[in-house]
């Protein structure tokens, strides 16, 4: 099975060479990678244009910022593989782990699989209290609207077969497109798996950029899109 692998990247000067270097090597060899820049000024689109772009297999330039949900909707409506899996162009996930990620798919258990960074026996890097606070009471409503028992809606690693997820109108521009993904898969009756991963947040200065109103909007699409949908 093929896999595409969609990279939503803003202002990543410091970390899209070693992001997509760790993509390229990571153990599956059939694979696309898709890179969006979404509106960067920082050189990141420089580096794509100088040093990746012959690398991969498409870069899509987004002329402003709109945000990672718009750039994952254009990365993903450009995907072509069997397997879309979402990467973060920071180095807070490993891309070593896709197998343990897509193997679900692989072995027709799964449509859709949740990486989760509360689960299992994988390193995480400790960094905020406030911020697990939030993601555990985000989850914790998402999850009384949807009756799934996830433990981490807003983590970056997805796995989905394609025709799922190309299928689903992805109408959140932000951080809102988990909450809203998850919403809309819910509905459609997906087998779900979640498996644990590993994880190496970032601080604030060193790049992190989600913050407290991106969690009311969170909260506001988990209400929005299962229950005015």
């Amino acid at each position: 099975m093929k896999l595409s692998v969609v990279v939503a990247c803003y202002n990543e000067a410091g970390t899209i060479e070693k992001i997509i270097d760790a993509v390229l090597n990571a153990p599956y060899t059939d694979k696309e990678i898709i890179v969006v820049d979404d509106g960067s000024t920082d050189g990141t689109r420089e580096i794509l244009q100088e040093k990746i772009e012959a690398k991969i297999s498409r870069v899509i330039y987004q002329s402003v910022n709109q945000g990672k949900g718009a750039a994952l909707r254009q990365g993903i409506r450009a995907a072509t593989g069997d397997i879309i899996i979402i990467q973060d162009a920071d180095l807070e996930y490993d891309p070593q782990e896709y197998p343990k990620m897509i193997q679900p798919i692989i072995n027709d258990k799964a449509d859709v699989v949740f990486g989760s960074r509360f689960m299992g026996g994988e390193p995480h890097r400790v960094v905020y209290f406030w911020h697990r606070v939030g993601n555990g009471i985000i989850t914790l409503i998402s999850n009384m609207f949807t009756n799934l028992n996830l433990t981490d809606i807003e983590t970056c690693y997805k796995a989905f077969r394609r025709e799922i997820l190309q299928s689903i109108n992805i109408e959140e521009d932000r951080f809102g497109f988990e909450p809203e993904i998850i919403a809309k898969i819910s509905k459609i009756k997906c087998r779900i798996y979640e498996v644990g991963i590993s994880y190496y947040g970032r601080t604030y200065e060193e790049g992190k950029k989600i913050n407290w109103p991106d969690g009311i909007r969170a909260l506001y699409c988990i209400l929005k899109y299962n229950l005015l949908r």
